[in-house]
């Protein structure tokens, strides 16, 4: 097969330790440049992972490059000044989440996607665990059979924790400073306090906004929000009621993130490990009770041995050659900005 070129925009720490590192073990990738603004940071990851060219910034490298996808990990408050330039490249572009940080920046981040030939895939890894993957194959099979009955519930719990699990332990530094960079608005249609709310939100619990339509496999909106600030109730378009746990409780050395999908006859028990945690897959647990005296069976089956930010990088791959993945598009990221916007409003009232 022949070898996808790949262009890094940015190499700083998930640029290095959640993707670069996963990309160039791939034997269909070959990651040709880096563009980095830090040039003593950027040679230092040349040359430890082979990358034959460096540049200054993304325009000396869309200039100079022909590629077939676009590896872009920065700050979240960046897409909106950045991200238009990369979709004239008119390739597939790989970002961090969330889309961006406001509402507003994310509807002008797609009517400038719509006029490129672009695809914009956000990394909300979790959808490219093992075990998730697993879940959703499983959870479809049962809404179309209906063997355990109609979906009653998605509960999802996300304790803060080791999220590092030691995955920067690969990161390279330098001495050389970002230049100031102009960076994205903040949401026009919020006080001070509700911004920092709100962009405080986005950058932890975006992953289980997204996660949730995932598992439900259609949308929902929010409904109520726990003025504690720990629980936040959705329905989805059927009806299926569901909930996400934040920070019910914390680890300091673990990582406990879970879901629960529950059937009328049984359910499917998700888990998974820390966001860098390496050839680690999720876990799975099915229960299925069929009743009339019949006995109730537990499966877990063993899944591979890799990690999500691995197989992310493959199914981004896979979509720049056309392929069907679980990866997330940036429509369906905007339905995230927006879940999150009117959670802010049940939980501060603007």
């Amino acid at each position: 097969m022949e070898k996808l070129r790949i262009g890094f925009v940015g190499v700083g720490g998930m640029g290095q330790c959640a993707h670069l590192i996963n990309y160039v073990d791939l034997p269909d990738c070959e990651v040709v440049a880096v563009a980095e603004l830090r040039q003593k940071l950027a040679h230092r990851v040349a040359q430890r992972y082979g990358i034959p060219k460096v540049y200054k910034d993304h325009t000396e490298l869309l200039a100079k490059e022909k590629l077939d996808g676009i590896v872009a990990s920065q700050p979240f408050n960046r897409h909106g000044v950045l991200l238009p330039d990369l979709y004239q490249a008119g390739v597939p572009v790989f970002t961090e989440k969330p889309l961006t940080c406001s509402v507003q920046v994310g509807e002008r981040l797609l009517e400038a996607l719509a006029k490129t030939s672009a695809r914009h895939y956000v990394g909300y890894h979790k959808r490219s665990d093992p075990a998730t993957v697993y879940a959703r194959k499983e959870i479809a099979r049962l809404k179309e059979t209906k063997e355990l009955g109609a979906m009653r519930y998605v509960r999802i719990c996300m304790p803060p924790g080791d999220w590092v699990a030691s995955g920067f332990r690969h990161l390279l530094g330098s001495d050389d400073a970002l230049p100031p960079l102009e960076t994205d608005p903040l949401p026009e249609d919020m006080d001070k306090e509700t911004q920092e709310a709100f962009n405080a939100f986005v950058n932890y619990y975006i992953h289980q906004v997204n996660l949730m339509r995932h598992l439900l496999g259609e949308s929902y909106e929010a409904v109520y929000a726990d003025p504690s600030q720990v629980i936040l109730v959705v329905r989805s378009a059927s009806g299926v009621t569901g909930t996400i746990e934040m920070a019910p409780y914390s680890t300091t050395i673990d990582w406990q993130e879970e879901a629960l999908i529950a059937f009328e006859k049984g359910y499917i028990k998700l888990e998974l490990p820390a966001p860098l945690a390496v050839n680690r897959p999720g876990r799975v647990t099915l229960f299925r009770d069929p009743g009339d005296g019949a006995t109730p069976e537990t499966i877990v089956p063993q899944l591979p041995w890799t990690h999500a930010m691995q197989q992310q990088a493959m199914f981004f791959l896979q979509a720049i050659r056309g392929e069907k993945t679980p990866l997330c598009e940036a429509t369906e990221a905007l339905d995230d900005l927006r879940v999150a916007r009117a959670y802010m409003r049940l939980l501060k009232g603007k």
